[in-house]
């Protein structure tokens, strides 16, 4: 058995398989080596990232009107200032895989294990509605995001099954300079979650890990194209009379994506399609999104920007305020703006992002947001080929139907260790 480090730049697993390699192509991450073992027929690889935070908020005053659905964090208790030792928008992460060639055939599998280093003894991003949670004996949780299969070869393309990222919306947040680092930081930390939002709601809708069945073509002069179906997900906080369970979705979700690599230039488009089923009939909706965006490089200087438009989509994560009780589905869309510049091993940037969501036809105006915005600068410097350290600030803003506003900004800094 021999054990052989080797550097991992992103096979046809490469850059949305798994999270770890997909970070090494990015403009911000460092490559990194991955130990790789040869056992008979098989290949078995390891790889992941630990990366840890001081993260500092000033909230708006409690005092100030909230939004539903603002994403400006809100001070509590008398208090709006916060300080954190915390994660970014990534958790660590530890990717394990195996790999073989059978009969012609590409074989791979990969789990996933995110740990986070806050406590965190609930779901590791909702929080199930739990308080106090970080105090003494208490423990960091394990997000499980990736668990699936692929087999295929270059000719016939390749086949994903299992639970993985999602197409629609993987690109803006996989090339989002605030990936590594934390962006928009969610601000009270007393209860913290696994992770920060970057520019999660902020420019773009969460993409989010499904349980998922894809094929991806092979390689057309630079384009590429995949297709799937994924498990149809409840939106979050729907509303169902008292003691009515939530009904099941009676089709899966279906998601799409054409993507284009020419040296330089990189082009995508994704997207999503789900039917909810409400309570009744009449309070049945559809959801429908669409992304579309790209990047390109000249020598040291990257410029990207992604845009979204969705009906019954959402705001910040899938489905969420996508429709009202009546099953009135809310037009949404957003944007993600970036600009970086490499100084040697320093990298420099700036990204602003809008995410907006409309409300339904004949809705009330009420405290329900209408945009959520943010910029952050940020400098990410490469001490070593897999160590980076990183500053940034972020500012953001939400702004309700009803002309409440509130704003908040952090600061962060703190190091990125991929392996």
């Amino acid at each position: 058995m021999a054990i052989t480090p080797k550097r991992r730049y992103g096979s046809e697993n490469g850059s949305r398989y798994t999270l770890c390699v997909l970070c090494t192509t990015l403009f911000v991450c460092p490559a990194v080596s991955a130990v790789e073992i040869a056992a008979g027929d098989w290949k078995f690889t390891a790889n992941g990232n630990v990366n840890v935070y001081y993260i500092g908020s000033q909230c708006e005053e409690e005092t100030q009107p909230a939004i539903t659905g603002g994403l400006a964090c809100r001070g509590s208790a008398g208090e709006d200032q916060t300080s954190s030792i915390s994660n970014g928008l990534l958790p660590a992460a530890l990717a394990i895989g195996a790999s073989t060639t059978q009969k012609g055939f590409d074989l791979d599998v990969i789990f996933g294990f995110y740990p986070g280093i806050s406590t965190n003894d609930g779901s590791a991003n909702l929080q199930q509605g739990a308080t106090l949670l970080n105090t003494a004996l208490g423990s960091a949780s394990v997000d499980i995001r990736q668990v699936f299969m692929t087999f295929g070869n270059d000719n016939m393309g390749k086949f994903l099954l299992g639970r993985n990222i999602g197409l629609f919306g993987a690109d803006a947040i996989l090339n989002d300079m605030t990936l590594p680092g934390v962006g928009a930081g969610n601000g009270n930390y007393a209860t913290p979650a696994n992770t920060s939002l970057g520019s999660i709601g902020l420019g773009y809708i969460y993409t989010d890990w499904l349980a998922q069945i894809d094929y991806t073509t092979p390689d057309f002069a630079g384009f590429k194209a995949t297709i799937g179906i994924f498990d149809p997900i409840e939106p979050i906080g729907q509303v169902l009379p008292p003691g009515t369970p939530p009904p099941p979705e009676s089709a899966p979700g279906i998601h799409g994506k054409l993507a284009y690599t020419n040296g330089p230039i990189y082009a995508s488009a994704s997207v999503i399609s789900q039917k909810h089923n409400g309570a009744t009939d009449a309070t049945d909706f559809d959801s429908f999104g669409f992304d579309i965006g790209g990047k390109i490089t000249f020598g040291s200087l990257e410029a990207l920007a992604w845009y979204y438009q969705g009906e019954g989509l959402g705001t910040t994560a899938l489905f969420l305020f996508g429709a009202t009780a009546a099953g009135n589905e809310r037009d949404s869309d957003g944007f993600l703006a970036q600009v970086t510049y490499k100084f040697g091993d320093l990298k420099v940037g700036i990204n602003y992002g809008e995410s907006s969501l409309d409300l339904a036809p004949g809705e009330p105006v009420s405290n329900l947001v209408e945009t959520n915005s943010k910029y952050t600068a940020g400098a990410y410097y490469s001490l070593t080929k897999n160590l980076t350290l990183i500053a940034e600030f972020t500012q953001t803003k939400a702004e309700a139907h009803n002309g409440t506003e509130n704003e908040s900004s952090n600061f962060n800094i703190g190091a990125y260790l991929s392996y």
